[in-house]
């Protein structure tokens, strides 16, 4: 009876957290198209209009997903990104919380080819 119910109780962490993953990662993609896609673009590559005009890196390019750590990108997220004085990314500090600007990182790295 124990090794049923230890069973039971394993299949069902496994089942909630692949249930988990995949409903975080829709709201990753959620969050990158109200938040990130208007510079970003949809496909990462930053090849919209206000990205071009700002140098948006293209997330999709292998040696640009190498440049950036992670903790550059959570940097970015969360405290904008500026040239000098110029600010050329605001903060979303404001709007996303730590985990779903982790949740933004795993996101970005999914679009490296």
């Amino acid at each position: 009876m124990k090794t049923k119910t230890l069973l039971q109780l394993t299949v069902a962490t496994v089942l909630l957290t692949f249930a988990t993953e995949k409903v975080f990662a829709a709201d990753a993609r959620e969050i990158w198209e109200k938040n990130c896609a208007a510079c970003h673009g949809k496909d990462g590559k930053g090849e919209t209009k206000m990205g071009k005009k700002v140098g948006c890196k293209d997330y999709t390019d292998a040696k640009n997903q190498t440049d950036l750590t992670d903790a550059k990108i959570l940097k970015a997220i969360k405290e904008g990104v500026k040239d000098g004085e110029k600010e050329k990314m605001k903060s979303f500090a404001e709007k996303v919380s730590d985990d779903e600007a982790k949740a933004l990182v795993a996101y970005i790295r999914a679009f490296k080819k």
